[in-house]
């Protein structure tokens, strides 16, 4: 459910510029901790979800969900399509359906499951046969006490009712299951993006319609459901929302039933700025017909063009509208995120854990290639949206150099995880942006008082800002890495943020050269007196059929061994790179240990050359600077500090290029 070409919008612009003052004195960087006494574990965030970590036309294997459970995924959100359910009329198969709610039940993930499609035999041109027609067989939209059967003209009706009596908790497939308290699904959103005509081709009247009974429906199966407005998109002009409520606002049993729905979902893609806006956008909407509703932002993501499936071949500008570098999908997710909760959205979803079939047919597939294949009719590239690329046994896209592995983006899934995920926050004020171009979002935690700044570079020159601090330290988070720093003499913290990169995002209405900001900076602040928030877990990836640390995966803190008791060498890997670099692109590297790893040595091997030093460092990335139409190859040596070097002196690629 991605189909992500949207329109250039004009009809709010957004730009909230403040100054920053204070002196420039540089911050003194200490190094963080070496022993965090944090057991292995999975988190659950209540406010982060995934699509398609599972479906009914997917089979999710036991590692893809480790995979979404390690990065911190606590929902999961997939279709539920009445035409694969009721394939005869009056008949309903739920096997796969049922093998699905079941696999996300034992994994304890929650679900956000989508009401969408129409049998053949239930049409009537766009929209749902006997859709006008009473919801209960009494002749009324409204339950009766004790006289509630449904109207057999509505199929709609009856569909709603019956997949909600199976998959409530304590409906029929919890019964079966044995299951107890809330397993099962309580959030059904009604349809996807409704205002997309790809979608729902049915206009505002027949959605209002077909929402109104979703609810009744929905709320007599189960009370305590949430009905989700479908996930708007906001591809035009129009408002949707506004005009569904204006029907509503008519109806005299609206306000006694909630308008119809509990929560409003949208759906944002590519510019970061654009999730807050929505979010923002939503809620004024809802303060105008004076209501108030959570608002979930269900998909959000921006596709990749320089790995496969993408078009890795592009040059121009043209050729890589609206998508993005696999490191600016990574910078998107945390900015997104961000500017979303800023504006109050409840829950956020990233589109989608794995590449899969992305808007192309199932069975695409084609190797890695220069452009060459596009010189026919056929397909030849994709939607590389996920946050792993395809399996080889992936039935779209199965060829990848680098099957399985994680895009940058699943560390900044997992550190939004770790900052967002575990103690509640609040927003502090609206987004500013500095007159160097920095763009700064703060929340607050009221459990520690503890105080959380996302901040990056929204220009394409590296800039510094000098921010006042709260207490006596703070811990500085990049993607990679985090690092404990005290103020200066002047008691501020001086940050550096590189550049961000150029994109290929229209619509830009604001003032900014592009969407996407660089990487992203997040700075933990704890004030005298604040309550130490709990440790981490280490939320590891795990590749299919082997559990093992995953490259691009970085682990944060492990339980430390003693130097001196310390036998066990370190196990390096190193961040996947694109199959196509620029000349100066950024290598990443790390290692799993049972202590703390003290260096490392980094090599390097051009065109099939001999392997040669490249750096031996204490840090976890540098930049290397190649030649045009050259292929590289890197490897990564650790040391310990119980003086234990890496075992992997046969020297394999750990991460390959070629800059072009």
């Amino acid at each position: 459910m991605s189909h992500r070409v949207v329109g250039t919008l004009a009809l709010l612009c957004l730009s909230v510029i403040f100054l920053l003052s204070s002196s420039r004195g540089q911050a003194q960087v200490v190094p963080a901790p070496t022993s965090v006494p944090a057991a292995f574990g999975m988190s659950r965030s209540e406010r982060l979800g995934i699509t398609f970590i599972n479906s009914a036309q997917i089979h999710a294997s036991e590692a893809r969900y480790l995979n979404a459970l390690q990065l911190g995924a606590g929902w999961n959100r997939y279709p539920v399509y009445w035409d694969k359910i009721e394939r005869e009329p009056g008949q309903f198969t739920w096997s796969e359906y049922d093998r699905l709610v079941i696999a996300d039940t034992r994994h304890r993930l929650r679900a956000n499951a989508v009401l969408i499609g129409i049998p053949s035999f239930h049409r009537s041109g766009s929209v749902p046969a006997g859709l006008n027609e009473p919801i209960f067989a009494h002749g009324g939209d409204f339950p009766r006490a004790g006289e509630n059967p449904i109207n057999p003209a509505n199929p709609w009706a009856n569909f709603v009712y019956q997949v909600v009596q199976r998959y409530k908790p304590g409906g029929t497939l919890a019964q079966q299951q044995g299951w107890r308290g809330e397993e099962g699904v309580r959030v059904w959103e009604v349809w996807n993006e409704p205002d997309l005509p790809q979608f729902w081709g049915g206009g505002i009247n027949a959605y209002a319609r077909l929402l109104k009974t979703a609810y009744i429906v929905i709320k007599l199966a189960d009370p305590d459901a949430q009905v989700m407005f479908g996930g708007l998109l906001f591809p035009t002009e129009e408002n949707w929302l506004a005009r569904v409520l204006a029907i509503f606002i008519n109806d005299p049993f609206a306000a006694q039933n909630n308008y119809y729905f509990d929560i409003v979902a949208v759906h944002s893609y590519t510019d970061p700025w654009r999730s807050g806006w929505l979010v923002l956008y939503v809620r004024q909407t809802l303060i105008a017909y004076q209501l108030r509703k959570p608002i979930w932002l269900n998909e959000s993501g921006v596709s990749v063009w320089d790995d496969y499936p993408g078009p890795t071949w592009a040059r121009t500008p043209d050729e890589r509208r609206n998508l993005a570098t696999a490191d600016q999908q990574a910078w998107y997710f945390v900015q997104s995120s961000a500017y979303a909760w800023s504006e109050g959205a409840q829950v956020v979803f990233f589109h989608q854990l794995y590449d899969d079939c992305g808007d192309q047919p199932a069975g695409t597939n084609f190797p890695p290639h220069d452009g060459s294949l596009c010189l026919g009719s056929g397909l030849c590239w994709g939607n590389a949206f996920g946050i792993y690329r395809n399996e080889p046994t992936a039935i779209c896209f199965s060829q990848s150099r680098q099957p399985g592995t994680p895009r940058p983006v699943a560390n900044a899934y997992r550190l939004v995880a770790q900052v967002f995920g575990a103690e509640p926050f609040t927003p502090q004020g609206k987004p500013e942006r500095t007159p160097e171009g920095i763009t700064l979002i703060r929340f607050n935690r009221p459990r520690t008082a503890e105080r959380v700044t996302v901040l990056w570079n929204q220009t394409l020159t590296t800039q510094t800002i000098s921010l006042p601090a709260e207490g006596s330290s703070a811990q500085l988070y990049t993607l990679y890495a985090n690092s404990r720093i005290i103020p200066d003499a002047g008691g501020a913290y001086t940050l550096t943020l590189a550049a961000a990169q150029p994109d290929n995002v229209s619509g830009l209405t604001d003032g900014r050269r592009v969407a996407i900001g660089g990487p992203p900076l997040i700075l933990i602040e704890r004030p005298a007196g604040g309550i130490d928030s709990p440790p981490q877990t280490n939320l590891t990836p795990v590749p299919t059929g082997q559990v093992v640390p995953t490259p691009g995966a970085l682990p944060t803190a492990r339980p430390t061994t003693e130097p001196s008791a310390d036998r066990t060498p370190p196990r390096p890997f190193m961040r996947p790179l694109a199959e196509v670099s620029p000349a100066v692109f950024t290598v990443t590297w790390g290692a799993e240990d049972d202590g703390e790893v003290v260096q490392f040595l980094v090599w390097v091997r051009v065109d099939e050359g001999d392997w040669t030093p490249w750096l031996e460092t204490t840090q976890r990335e540098a930049a290397y600077s190649g030649e045009r139409g050259r292929r590289y190859a890197f490897a990564v040596w650790a040391q310990d500090a119980g003086g234990n070097w890496s075992t992997n002196t046969d020297l394999q690629p750990l991460a390959n290029t070629r800059v072009d």
